[in-house]
């Protein structure tokens, strides 16, 4: 067998699946990167370039030397020569400047120093937020979801099948929520429908954070809205300011079609507005709408949003007022943002497009995991020079220059980032990707626990689902001041973005108030585990033992190009959501690629 060559960028694997005694069938896959084990030095300098700032070394190195000069000038001092000679050249030296002359520069310098102080960043404090629980009447469990898909009579009955697939493995729970106008008999896909879940989820946070703040919606000075799929005229944020009759000078900004990530754009554009209009109050809401992008066709890549994203939507509060940071919860730290559009892969690996029926819906492609895997390592190489502490980035770098300059063959050194954070809180995507992004990272349970506990409770919420996980470690009492808290999503485009929080203060068990998990903290975590006892029980009690080389072509299977055929023809919308999302527990053989050789080894499948 000719050895298989693949993309750096990309990992594949087949499983193989033992069909009876006498066929096996491998499909091929493309899982996560480990896109911590190389990177790129372009994205390292742009990481330790956001944490230098030219004009601050510059005013320090002009300032020290002229103030210690006319000290020296004033007291009498006396100067070992050599330590004088550090602040001075051969043509030009302090001492032939007199006393009055040192201390007027220095005082320029100085009266300029405080100048570029008032004008540097403003701190950023999140004061508080509130995130949307909706009526106990839209709460939907797994079983009602597929049989209101069997009784729509739109999906064939392969594709219902793949529903109840997808449905089983995907960590979705009992006790999400759908709007009215999906669960209606038969469904009302119209814009009143999904005008009054709009208004619904963004009202009810934002009155849960008023009430909870005490602020005066009239007090708002920047309003900013993102829903990616849903932008109707007027705006969803003019639907806001006609709800609450805030004042006519609001900077009101709706952002559309930015997908899952949106949220953390939205925040770092809020700080940008903050930055630029002093004593000011900014809300972000951050939401999704389901009604008009229910998809009722049978293309299996649109078919994922379906048994994946739920109602849901968080409302959030900011302050540069000096005054307010005794009461807020966060200071922003950092955001990063990183945009892969203009690669092709990425551009179109989540698309909003019509099916062969016409039927609009949104297509996650195959290479979605890859595609991620490339963000993600591009925005953790950037935030790391931001967040790690120095003993780390020294590790990290020498392991780099040994590897880079002087062609050393030795691992890559993972940076441990459990010491620049305490608590994660990652988009609520899907089962497996959260299963990749914990194994690079090398995340416990602990810290995985937020998100998988909103992906069970609440399902994908889109853009919102950072704050429903924020929101879980609350109500666990698990945040105290100092704690650092890592926010990161990923979405369509493709982009990848993550911000950065300190905790002010301890935040207080019992306050309730625009917390979701008010009623059922109590029972989570919950054990979600019982899909892996079911598929495993499936699974073959002796499978076949698969210690060969890739030399030995496996019975039933004659060459690399059945390989490819089998992949082609089995749909690529399974196989993609396999990929992405699956989470069958089961002991197969796992091809693994790499650089220099290729073997095959039994792992359990996720």
């Amino acid at each position: 067998m000719d050895r298989v060559e693949i993309d750096k960028k990309e990992r594949l694997t087949a499983e193989m699946d033992f069909k009876d005694s006498s066929s096996v069938v491998i499909k091929i896959r493309q899982g996560l990167p480990d896109f911590l084990q190389n990177v790129k030095l372009k994205y390292v300098r742009l990481g330790y370039g956001y944490s230098c700032n030219f004009t601050t070394v510059l005013l320090l190195v002009l300032i020290v030397p002229l103030s210690i000069s006319t000290v020296v000038q004033l007291t009498g001092l006396k100067l070992d020569r050599v330590f004088f000679k550090l602040f001075t050249n051969h043509a030009f030296l302090l001492s032939s400047i007199d006393a009055a002359t040192q201390l007027a520069v220095s005082l320029g310098l100085v009266f300029l120093f405080a100048l570029y102080l008032s004008k540097r960043s403003r701190p950023v404090y999140l004061v508080d937020f509130a995130c949307y629980k909706p009526e106990e009447e839209r709460k939907i469990s797994v079983e009602s979801f597929l049989k209101m898909s069997e009784d729509s009579g739109s999906f064939q009955e392969d594709t219902l099948q793949f529903q109840r697939r997808i449905s089983s493995r995907a960590s979705v729970g009992d006790e999400t929520y759908l709007p009215r106008g999906i669960t209606s008999r038969p469904p009302r896909l119209c814009m009143d429908e999904a005008r009054a879940e709009a208004e619904a989820v963004m009202f009810g946070a934002l009155d849960s954070l008023f009430q909870k703040t005490g602020v005066n919606p009239k007090d708002i000075d920047i309003l900013i809205v993102n829903c990616s799929l849903f932008n109707p005229t007027p705006s969803l944020s003019a639907m806001i300011v006609n709800h609450y009759k805030l004042r006519t000078d609001i900077k009101s900004i709706n952002l559309g079609g930015m997908g899952c990530s949106a949220g953390l754009i939205s925040i770092e554009l809020a700080k940008n507005l903050l930055q630029a209009n002093p004593n000011s109050l900014a809300v972000v809401v951050s939401t999704e709408n389901i009604t008009l992008n229910w998809y009722f066709g049978n293309d299996k890549s649109m078919l994922l949003c379906n048994c994946l994203f739920r109602m849901g939507g968080a409302a959030v509060l900011l302050s540069n007022k000096n005054r307010d940071r005794s009461r807020s919860k966060y200071e922003l730290v950092h955001v990063v943002r990183t945009h892969k559009g203009a690669d092709e892969k990425s551009y179109n690996c989540v698309y909003q497009r019509e099916d062969d029926k016409g039927t609009i819906g949104v297509s996650l492609a195959r290479e979605l995991m890859a595609v991620a895997g490339d963000a993600l390592k591009t925005n953790i190489t950037t935030l790391g020079p931001l967040v790690l502490p120095w003993t780390e980035q020294l590790m990290f770098f020498v392991t780099l220059v040994r590897k880079k300059i002087f062609k050393a063959k030795v691992k890559p050194y993972i940076p441990d980032f459990k010491l620049a954070f305490e608590h994660f809180c990652i988009h609520a995507g899907g089962r497996a990707v959260l299963d990749e992004l914990q194994k690079n990272l090398h995340l416990s349970e602990w810290h995985m626990e937020p998100s998988r506990m909103t992906l069970h409770r609440f399902g994908n919420t889109s853009s919102s689902s950072l704050w429903y996980e924020l929101a879980y470690t609350e109500a666990k009492g698990r945040v105290t001041g100092g704690d650092r808290v890592w926010q990161i999503a990923f979405g369509s485009g493709f982009k990848c973005n993550s911000a950065v929080w300190r905790a002010l203060r301890k935040i207080p068990v019992g306050d309730w108030r625009g917390n979701p998990w008010v009623d059922s903290i109590e029972k989570y975590p919950v054990n979600i585990s019982s899909a892996k006892a079911e598929d495993e029980s499936d699974a073959p009690v002796n499978p076949p033992k698969v210690e060969e080389k890739l030399g030995v072509v496996p019975h039933g299977l004659s060459t690399d190009s059945d390989v490819a055929k089998r992949f082609e023809d089995d749909g690529g919308g399974v196989d993609m959501e396999e990929m992405m999302f699956a989470d069958l527990k089961m002991v197969v053989g796992i091809i693994v690629f790499s650089e220099e050789a290729a073997f095959i080894r039994g792992i359990n499948v996720f």
